[in-house]
């Protein structure tokens, strides 16, 4: 389109436009390639959440290849080492969840069971002891696991307080090893006692986010740009001719 008949501005223009409608065509097909990630890794968790409950051990030999994973366990809570994480939400409510380690009857590592949300006026400061389920308990549920990050997971206002997932920091603020997966408790799941049991968490749908509506935004932002391009050119020509 760059051609002796165009004024420099012009050529400038149509240069800086091809260039961005360049980088706006690759940002779709970046988007692209994510939407192809998240499918696979969807079809293998779909995969995971539907195998038969397998032992915790059995799960936690392969932590990388456990999320979603279905699992059942029993044993004893250790409540004097709750953890409590806070500002977790709820259908926009302010809580926390509880994350108490199990003593399992089989033997072996300590497990962390994300027993469920509480609300939480300030989404920090709850009574723990009025959301106790009793020392010895069955659980069946699904497996997450622990996740990476720098900076502080203790909350200094909030005795047993965490921020986040992180198994090297919450290992150092308990007096035996846990499991390097963490074990959520489902709806209905566990022994049914006379005391109110935290919200459980759902298993997380398995959606494809927002990839696809970005990659047609990318390449819109670039099929606008060429068509203005496009325009711009024309109607230099047309008023160079005049």
């Amino acid at each position: 389109m760059a051609t002796p008949g165009m004024s420099w501005r012009t050529r400038a223009f149509v240069v800086t436009a091809l260039l961005a409608a360049g980088v706006f065509v690759r940002l779709g097909f970046w988007q692209v390639g994510r939407l192809n990630e998240r499918r696979a890794a969807n079809a293998q968790l779909f995969e995971r959440r539907h195998l038969e409950a397998a032992p915790l051990a059995e799960v936690a030999a392969q932590p990388d290849s456990a999320r979603f994973r279905a699992v059942a366990l029993s044993g004893r809570y250790d409540y004097d080492q709750q953890f409590i994480w806070t500002t977790r939400t709820r259908s926009g409510a302010p809580g926390v969840v509880f994350l108490t380690p199990m003593i399992p009857d089989s033997g072996g590592p300590a497990v962390l069971v994300h027993r469920g949300w509480a609300y939480a006026a300030d989404g920090m400061h709850v009574n723990d002891t009025l959301w106790r389920e009793g020392a010895h308990d069955r659980v069946e549920g699904f497996v997450e696991v622990f996740v990476e990050g720098t900076g502080p997971v203790q909350v200094p206002s909030i005795p047993r307080g965490i921020r986040r997932l992180a198994r090297d920091s919450l290992q150092a603020m308990l007096p035996y090893p846990i499991a390097p997966v963490v074990v959520v408790q489902q709806v209905g799941a566990g022994i049914q006692t006379q005391v109110a049991h935290p919200h459980r968490l759902e298993r997380p749908t398995l959606d494809e986010g927002p990839h696809r509506g970005y990659a047609l935004q990318w390449f819109a932002f670039a099929g606008i740009t060429i068509l203005g391009t496009i325009a711009v050119v024309i109607r230099d020509r047309q008023q160079r001719r005049a």
